[in-house]
């Protein structure tokens, strides 16, 4: 007899079973309901509890040494402590560097902005020689000049109103032409001392080339109220000779 052919088991219909309470959480992904006691959807298995998302932190939490998050109080100390340094240090660097920086801001703003010649209200000198008073250096005419009988002596210009003093000019000698420029006695070193509205006083060495036209000094100092030319050396004194200085000028900042 010829063997019998397998047959296959017939499936078995097995009874569903109830249906779930469906008053339970809906699935935040597909809105089945589940009971409450579920961690996954009975049908797409989406996880029914997400967890709470922490909340973003503060922007200087995002910077060393704030931007770790530390358990309980750990590390709260040490970041207080580099907070008050660092505070303390930026005072600290303004306090020292804060003149500094100004200087460089005003010489900044004295190279790139244009000047312009300030008359002074008034002007007197320490001595002059007759026929050559302290008003013939600020006459705009360099054929007239300011006599100094000795070295020592000294110009002041004043002013109303403050103003920021970018730099002198000086004519020394009786003339701008050269032939007559030697024959007289001219300086060849002086002391600018500046004095500003707060009564602090800024001196300044200049030093003369032995040659007829303009002399010019920079400066920068602000709130100038006054300024005395003080001769301390000379060249080609003799008798009857005074120390000439032809004009002086001075500008300010526009």
């Amino acid at each position: 007899m010829r063997p019998a052919k397998p047959v296959a088991r017939r499936p078995v219909v097995r009874p569903v079973a109830a249906d779930e309470a469906p008053d339970g959480p809906p699935c935040p992904a597909c809105g089945t309901p589940n009971l409450a006691e579920r961690q996954f959807c009975r049908r797409c298995a989406a996880p029914l509890r997400t967890r709470e998302q922490s909340a973003a932190l503060p922007w200087w939490r995002t910077v060393w040494p704030f931007r770790r998050r530390v358990r309980g109080g750990s590390g709260r100390a040490l970041r207080r402590t580099l907070l008050v340094l660092v505070v303390a240090g930026l005072l600290l660097a303004g306090f020292l560097f804060f003149p500094l920086g100004r200087y460089v801001f005003e010489d900044v703003r004295d190279k790139l902005g244009g000047t312009a010649e300030i008359s002074p209200t008034g002007v007197d000198a320490s001595a002059s020689v007759p026929g050559h008073p302290a008003k013939a250096a600020i006459d705009s005419l360099t054929n007239r000049y300011w006599g100094a009988p000795e070295l020592g002596a000294s110009l002041t210009a004043s002013f109303r109103t403050p103003f920021r003093l970018v730099g002198v000019v000086v004519y020394t000698g009786v003339s701008k032409e050269p032939r007559e420029f030697r024959r007289g006695a001219r300086p060849t070193r002086a002391e600018l001392i500046v004095t500003t509205k707060d009564d602090k006083v800024h001196k300044k060495t200049v030093t003369f080339n032995d040659k007829p036209g303009k002399q010019e000094t920079r400066l920068g100092i602000s709130d100038v109220v006054s300024v005395r030319l003080v001769l301390r050396e000379a060249t080609g004194q003799g008798e009857g000779r005074p120390i000439a200085v032809g004009e002086i000028e001075y500008f300010k900042r526009t």
